[in-house]
């Protein structure tokens, strides 16, 4: 499930802040990247299941292997984990309010976060 209008899609920044100021807010890189494209990832875990707040980015300028680059951030997702299978997206898939309100929370907190870094001309 997609995330609409949160102002983060519409986010430039230098991939070394990104790094820092996402994982304040707990949403790790880790080993989730290739060299244009990053993913952010902020783990839940209730009763319901297993839940990942992404946040993807790509780069048209730089490179994200040497940490030079200029990332643009993309609508954030939703989705539950299955094992071994993966996660899902779907707009089917259930997600508990709970879940939802602190994912909307984590992600006005990021936007406000990186607003004085975004290099996007608005």
């Amino acid at each position: 499930m997609y995330f609409e209008n949160t102002g983060i899609e519409d986010i430039v920044a230098d991939l070394s802040i990104l790094d820092d100021l996402m994982l304040d807010h707990d949403l790790v890189r880790a080993g989730q990247w290739d060299y244009e494209r990053v993913t952010y990832d902020k783990k839940y875990v209730i009763k319901e299941g297993t839940f990942y707040l992404r946040i993807f980015g790509y780069t048209t300028d730089g490179d994200v292997d040497t940490r030079n680059a200029i990332m643009n951030l993309k609508k954030p997702v939703i989705g539950k984990h299955y094992y071994p299978f993966g996660v899902e997206y779907g707009e089917d898939e259930h997600f508990p309010d709970s879940l939802l309100k602190d994912c909307k929370a984590t992600l006005k907190a990021v936007k406000e976060a990186l607003q004085p870094y975004n290099m996007k001309k608005v």
